[in-house]
Order: structure tokens, then C-alpha cells, then sequence
């Protein structure tokens, strides 16, 4: 009778204590994703707008890297590109909360532009009020309060491009681009600011680990001629450059993360490798091209799916790493 009390306070005692390890899990879950204003160019010329719910619904996954499912559970960031401002990125901040059961607010934005000016015709959308929508163009970052704490931010930075007509040589040639060397004419004078960069450090609340995230749009013409500002081809001939406000934010951080649609293919995984950083994700991002890249320095989860979301509503499939810390 002893022994038998013995063993079931034994038996007791093995049950109660291993539930510790998943109540303890540590994961920091990043997702990059060009959102393209939440409007969607179709190969028909014709747009659909996607609401943020249902955006986000398509890019967040679970543990299998799945969508949809009871696994999926709330990001800690969520690097885009390509809102409209302030406006519409604490929007879909306030959805991502709510998609949680969270309150307004728990979910903030820190955004490159807070309202930038618009630019551009009808952006490629036979119905000109959805290419109205994508006017504006900025980039953010997205950031989840109930885990991290926001310790600074950068000031944004430039991309650097080619501009038309002018020779290029190993990046010879290459500007700034903002003004006054950026496209001209009217209809062109603002696109300049879709391409501004802007990076964060964050603490994570629970460890005190430091975290640094930024967010860059490269323009279009990186694709053909890599540039990142004057007679400057970017790190390994990218096109890719961190200001300098951003790499001091992210020479103190331990966890390092940088989303990029950067308009160009062949960018290789070791190419961030100076900062310690790899690239996750090798699939195409935006039809049969690879422009869009996640980098991190961390320890990344495997994935399933190759760290790319395939039904993205998005022209750009999102990319994920989940980092264990």
C-alpha cells in the first residue's frame, strides 16, 4: 500500500512538471510583404482590392507554415512595403490586433512617410479608383506591443537608382534617389519617397533580447543596374545599403531582420553575411521572379515552405522566419 502511494505521488508528480517547456516557448515570429496598397493588378489589366483581414488571413501561418489554421498565432513583426501612409498602416494594425482578439492599438506602425504625395496615372488598373488607391507609397513596420518594446528608430534613408539615360559601370553613374535626382516630370516628382527606408530596434519584454527590423523598397531599375547611392553598386552589388542611423541601431542588436523588395533577382542568401545575416526563402515572390528577400541573423525554424507564403493576396508572396531565442 506504500509502495502503490509512493509511485502515484511519483506517477503525480512526472505529470504536473513537463508542461513547463511549451508554456515557455520562445519564438519571434517576422513576416516581409510587399502589401501593394491592398490592391491587386490582375494579368487582365483589371485591380482587386483586398481587404486587410483577408490579406492577412493568407499570409500568416502556422508551425507547418499552413494558413487558416488554430496554429497560426499573432506575429511579433510585420515588415511591408508599399502603404499609403500612417492612415492606412495603423488600419491594418488595428485589423492584425483585432484579428487576435487583441485591442486597437496593441499592433503599432512606424512608417517612413506618415502622408506621402501622390504620384503616378492609373498604376496599370482599368478602373482608375483602385489605381487612385495606390498613389501613395511608403514603407512600415509593424510591431506587436505585447511582446516588444520600442527602444528607437532610424531616420529613413534613400534608395539609389540609375536614372535613364545615364551610363552605368560597375555604379558609375549611380545617385540618390530623391531629389533633385529623382524621375522627372510632374506626375513623377513624390515616387522617390516609396523607395525611403526606415529601420527600428525593439526589446523583447520578456528576455530583454535586443531586436532590429528595417524595411526597403529598391526601385525598379536596381533590376537591370545595381545601385545604392553615388557611384555606389551596395553590399555585394545588391543595390542594398543600411543608412547610417540604421546601422547603429543595428550594430547593438542581437536579433537582426531586414525585409526588401528589391526589384531584383540572383540577390544571394549570403549577400547581408558582413551583418551576420542570412536570406530565407528561395522560391519565386512575383510571377516566375525571385525580387523579394528576408534576411535575419537568428536562429530561423525550418519551414515547409521555404519560408514563402504561396497564397499571398498579394502580387508579392510574403516571406516568414520564426526565431528562437
Amino acid at each position: 500500500m506504500i509502495v502503490s502511494l509512493m509511485l502515484a505521488a511519483a506517477l503525480a508528480t512526472t505529470t504536473l512538471t513537463p508542461a513547463t517547456p511549451a508554456a515557455t516557448e520562445r519564438v519571434l515570429r517576422v513576416y516581409s510583404d510587399n502589401i501593394e496598397n491592398l490592391v491587386r493588378n490582375n494579368p487582365d489589366g483589371t485591380c482587386t482590392r483586398i481587404s486587410g483581414p483577408d490579406h492577412l488571413t493568407s499570409m500568416l501561418v502556422d508551425d507547418d507554415g499552413a494558413t487558416g489554421t488554430s496554429g497560426v498565432r499573432a506575429p511579433d513583426l510585420l515588415i511591408v512595403q508599399q502603404v499609403r501612409g500612417t492612415g492606412q498602416a495603423t488600419a491594418y494594425a488595428d485589423q492584425l490586433s483585432a484579428k487576435f482578439g487583441h485591442p486597437a492599438g496593441t499592433f503599432k506602425a512606424i512608417v517612413a512617410w506618415d502622408d506621402p504625395e501622390p504620384w503616378g496615372g492609373s498604376h496599370h488598373c482599368s478602373q482608375q479608383e483602385l489605381g487612385d488607391l495606390k498613389k501613395k507609397q511608403t514603407n512600415a513596420i509593424l510591431y506587436n506591443t505585447r511582446t516588444l518594446s520600442l527602444a528607437g528608430t532610424s531616420k529613413y534613408w534613400s534608395a539609389g537608382w540609375l536614372k535613364p539615360g545615364t551610363a552605368y559601370d560597375n555604379g558609375a553613374g549611380c545617385t540618390l534617389y530623391k531629389p533633385p535626382s529623382n524621375d522627372d516630370g510632374a506626375a513623377y516628382a513624390y515616387k522617390w519617397k516609396r523607395t525611403s527606408a526606415i529601420a527600428a530596434k525593439f526589446t523583447i519584454k520578456e528576455t530583454g533580447t535586443t531586436v532590429f527590423a528595417a524595411t526597403m523598397h529598391l526601385p525598379e531599375q536596381n533590376g537591370k543596374n545595381a545601385c545604392a547611392g553615388a557611384g555606389d553598386t551596395g553590399i555585394a552589388g545588391s543595390g542594398i545599403h543600411v543608412g547610417a542611423d540604421a546601422t547603429s541601431l543595428m550594430n547593438s542588436s542581437a536579433i537582426r531582420v531586414i525585409g526588401i523588395d528589391a526589384n531584383r533577382t540572383g540577390i544571394a542568401p549570403a549577400t547581408l553575411g558582413g551583418f551576420g545575416m542570412t536570406g530565407y526563402g528561395a522560391k519565386a515572390t512575383m510571377g516566375t521572379k525571385k525580387i523579394d528577400y528576408l534576411f535575419v541573423k537568428g536562429t530561423v525554424l525550418p519551414s515547409s515552405v521555404d519560408h514563402t507564403v504561396s497564397g499571398t493576396k498579394s502580387n508579392h508572396l510574403a516571406l516568414y522566419g520564426f526565431i528562437s531565442y
